[in-house]
């Protein structure tokens, strides 16, 4: 008999809930169920659509490769990533208020998962841990482990709209932490963190020694009026490490173009950049035709937002309101991106993924356990992505309304 080939125990931990679920839903999705998909924030799926210009900029830019051809994007680039990339990403940033990026202070990935990906293998050793948000995308806490680094996450305040608490910082700190994640907007639960909040970090991460990895993929999806703030045009003395991407804002996830900037106002991260160059080179370059949409996109007068924000403006309050409407689950309202994270009460000894995982069997609507991204302990949620159209969502909020009834009557429980 042949020996079975035993994976590495590196990889007994590594979960993705929002992608986990899904192979529940196809299997349930084959036997004839007809599934609502809530469950992962790829705009394209429904109704917003990539920008016309940019889609054409890699069109005009493969056509034109061939051997000998002046610029060919058959072609691996440099490892950084191409000139006019890192540059208007420089620009960006500037324009953002992070104060002394050159072009050299950039990379670009294959999205933004690359670079925190990469931003974690060159900083963690084993036993190292770095901070991260809870509720926080699950990327951190399944990467992390992969290279050996320790979880230690921090809980957002929910009472407070999903705030940074300094004071849960400080409890949850140790001499082995190397690094805090911010997610802003955050995923899942939507909040837009305040000046002061922002402040809270950075003197956090100032007497504590750390870089601070701030996740800024949605900063132009903001509700009623709300500015973003990059953390790193706060840190005058604090290392930041700023990831973005065109994926959310330029609604093409699925292209693959995402970057790093490097804010070093004390110079202290020449050694860590440069581990993070060799692990640039060892994996050749990022996608190179589409790096030439990432100047004309950031330069642009991003006129598509106009309506990607009104839909998601309905939608988003049409989640605020109809789900607060049932008993037994409360909402804080989404600031920016398009999740909401509501909290339900449930029956003691029921899961949030038991309670999920029946909802998708029983109604078909795919939403994802609150404890796939970290929540307080003796409190459960679950995430929705409000990008289906209102007719979708209606559906969507009325079979959940309708189960969680019955599932209270089935359990005995009434919440309070």
């Amino acid at each position: 008999m042949a020996t079975p080939i035993i994976p590495a125990e590196r990889t007994e931990h590594v979960t993705y809930a929002i992608r986990d679920i899904v192979v529940v839903a196809k299997k349930l999705e084959a036997s004839g169920l007809k599934i609502l998909y809530l469950n992962i924030g790829d705009p394209p799926v429904y109704d917003f659509e990539t920008p016309q210009f940019l889609r054409q900029i890699v069109i005009d830019k493969i056509a034109q490769s061939n051997s000998g051809a002046a610029l060919n994007v058959s072609t691996y680039c440099d490892s950084m990533g191409i000139s006019q990339a890192r540059i208007a990403v420089a620009e960006y940033a500037t324009a953002k208020g992070i104060e002394n990026i050159t072009p050299d202070d950039v990379f670009i990935t294959s999205g933004a998962s690359e670079a925190i990906t990469l931003a974690i293998a060159a900083l963690v050793n084993p036993g190292d841990n770095i901070m991260t948000p809870a509720p926080g995308y699950p990327l951190y806490s399944g990467q992390i482990p992969v290279y050996h680094g320790e979880l230690n996450p921090y809980l957002l305040n929910e009472e407070n709209d999903w705030q940074i608490d300094i004071e849960e910082l400080e409890r949850r700190v140790n001499k082995r932490t190397k690094a805090i994640v911010v997610i802003n907007p955050n995923n899942p639960t939507g909040a837009n963190y305040s000046r002061e909040s922002l402040l809270n970090i950075i003197n956090f991460a100032r007497r504590h020694n750390l870089v601070v990895f701030a996740d800024e993929i949605y900063d132009k999806l903001l509700f009623d009026g709300q500015k973003h703030i990059s953390i790193a045009a706060l840190a005058k003395d604090v290392p930041v490490i700023t990831f973005g991407g065109l994926s959310k804002n330029y609604i093409m996830p699925g292209w693959r173009v995402g970057w790093a900037i490097f804010s070093d106002p004390t110079k202290v991260m020449g050694a860590y950049r440069e581990a993070v160059n060799k692990l640039l080179r060892a994996r050749l370059c990022a996608p190179h035709p589409q790096q030439y949409m990432v100047a004309p996109a950031l330069r642009s007068d991003d006129s598509h937002l106009v309506s990607v924000m009104q839909k998601l403006t309905r939608r988003r309050d049409l989640t605020f309101q109809m789900l607060n409407a049932i008993p037994g689950i409360s909402c804080v309202k989404p600031a920016g991106a398009f999740y909401a994270f509501p909290k339900i009460q449930l029956p003691p000894g029921v899961t949030d993924e038991q309670y999920v995982v029946e909802l998708l069997k029983t109604c078909g609507v795919l939403v994802v356990h609150g404890s796939g991204f970290g929540q307080k302990p003796g409190t459960n949620h679950f995430r929705i992505v409000f990008l289906p159209d209102e007719a979708t969502l209606i559906k969507a909020y009325e079979l959940i309304s309708n189960f969680t009834a019955d599932f209270y009557k089935k359990h005995n429980f009434k919440p309070v």
